[in-house]
């Protein structure tokens, strides 16, 4: 008996030795069913990246978060999600799993995220979402969804963010929404597909809460001149689901997938379309023309009443009651919005944002406010009066012109009048322009020879036609270096006159 009591003593010893205890000296315990290979802590319960070929048996009930995300999976059982009542979001993305199947998501009403990204599903049928009354969030994206039951999506109800891109979408029915309910839906991707042929009056009449959220690029949309009027529209408002992705839109020119362009950068394609688009797309926004520093008063007629009415001005803030943060802009009682003082800042679309039970959907209106400083007005004035003033300034130049002497330039100017004083030329001067009658030869004197250094130049007129002119002759011995010698004579019928003037210079 005493080597069984050391035996035991020796294996109690040794189970303690391989364990490890916390702080306080115990030891911890191993979640309840938490599967092998699985990370369980509190409700969150990760099976990610095992290879999984089939979804555990046993799973804890306490899980509200399951991630069974990059696995092996290809099927799901019908009621494998009973045991979890409390699961919140369901993780299966990165699977294989090539469809769903009624009863897949059964007591999985609190449901409200689910992510099936990234697998190989083809086709959604009309009971395979059955179940999801709350959820909200619903990832589809990267898949080879090629159809689309009319009621795929019917009973979501609570659905706000549905990503179908980068799948084989030929078709959407954006007028039913293949039953799904617009009224909190507020992001639509649907990029990346196949979309070849897209209905712009449906398109139009989506509101416009989900246009803002509605992606529609990287399709091979068609070069239509409505759908090219409709999201050239969404563009200049600012849809950031356009705006964002303004480069990506692309269209085709004929059936072939080289003849794609870019929506916004190849005007030229739509040269041939008419200026207005046609008038049954979109109701035009109220156009509204205010001059700054006067009241404006924007009224949300939604026809019936609303439950909650919000504004979103041009600057992409959200109005509501009592108004804007800079206290500009006042939200009243009955959804109505006031500027008692409209700016330059106000200019821009008012969108309202009404919600009700008696509504159909959110309901939209917008309004276009335009603001404009007046320009001061000119100042009265008198045309008899500037024509009297016009004919009295024209008199007086005429006076002028008339009596009053030529400029000091003239030659013949009268020094008296003009009150300028005589300016003798310099003989250079002289010689210069009086070039065309220089002769180098006298005309009634024999010819002399001139020497190397000297010039003998005559300025002979003629003396009956000096009348005082100033003759000029330079002698034999004129040098060109020293143009002082120049001796400037009279004609003998002038010889008075020069003489009183004192031009003679020696």
């Amino acid at each position: 008996m005493g080597w069984l009591a050391l035996l035991g003593s020796l294996l109690c010893t040794l189970c303690h030795g391989s364990a490890t205890p916390d702080s306080e000296g115990f030891l911890p315990s191993a979640p309840s069913n938490c599967p092998q290979g699985c990370v369980c802590s509190a409700d969150l319960l990760s099976c990610a990246g095992l290879e999984l070929q089939d979804v555990p048996a046993a799973l804890p009930a306490a899980a509200a978060d399951l991630d069974l995300s990059h696995n092996a999976l290809r099927r799901l059982r019908p009621g494998w999600l009973t045991p979890l009542c409390r699961l919140r979001a369901l993780r299966l993305g990165h699977n294989e799993l090539e469809a769903l199947g009624r009863g897949v998501f059964t007591n999985a009403s609190g449901l409200q995220l689910l992510d099936l990204s990234s697998n190989v599903l083809r086709a959604l049928g009309p009971h395979d979402l059955d179940g999801l009354g709350a959820l909200e969030e619903l990832f589809l994206f990267n898949n080879r969804l090629a159809h689309l039951d009319r009621l795929a999506f019917r009973g979501l109800d609570a659905l706000r963010w549905l990503y179908l891109g980068c799948n084989e979408l030929a078709s959407f029915s954006f007028d039913q929404l293949h039953g799904l309910s617009a009224t909190h839906l507020r992001i639509l991707d649907l990029s990346s597909n196949h979309l070849r042929q897209v209905p712009v009056p449906e398109l139009a009449a989506l509101p416009a809460f989900l246009k803002n959220g509605l992606y529609l690029h990287n399709n091979p949309l068609p070069c239509d001149c409505h759908l090219y009027h409709l999201l050239q529209r969404w563009h200049q408002r600012g849809l950031s689901a356009v705006s964002d992705f303004a480069r990506e839109y692309m269209c085709q020119v004929f059936k072939v997938p080289t003849s794609r362009v870019r929506f916004f950068e190849h005007s030229r394609v739509f040269e041939n379309c008419s200026v207005a688009p046609a008038p049954d797309l979109e109701r035009p926004e109220g156009q509204l023309l205010v001059q700054a520093g006067q009241p404006l008063t924007l009224h949300c007629n939604t026809g019936v009443p609303a439950l909650h009415t919000a504004w979103v001005s041009p600057e992409r803030e959200l109005l509501v009651a009592p108004g804007s943060h800079d206290g500009s802009i006042e939200v009243l009682a009955n959804g109505s919005l006031a500027i008692p003082n409209v700016q330059l800042r106000h200019a821009g679309v008012f969108v309202c944002l009404a919600t009700g039970p008696r509504l159909h959907h959110n309901q939209t209106h917008e309004y276009n406010v335009s603001v404009h400083i007046p320009e001061p007005e000119p100042e009265a004035f008198s045309t008899s009066y500037t024509t009297l003033l016009g004919c009295a300034v024209g008199l007086v130049l005429v006076l002028l012109y008339l009596f009053t002497p030529p400029c000091p330039g003239c030659r013949r100017c009268c020094h008296r009048a003009c009150g300028c004083r005589p300016r003798a030329p310099s003989p250079l001067q002289e010689l210069s322009a009086q070039s065309s009658v220089l002769s180098t030869t006298p005309p009634d004197a024999p010819s002399r020879k001139a020497s190397v250094h000297k010039h003998v130049v005559f300025l002979e007129p003629g003396r009956r036609g000096l009348n005082g002119r100033v003759q000029l002759a330079v002698a034999e011995d004129f040098d060109l270096y020293s143009p002082m010698g120049l001796q400037l004579k009279a004609g003998s019928e002038s010889t008075s006159s020069t003489g009183s003037e004192g031009l003679v210079m020696t």
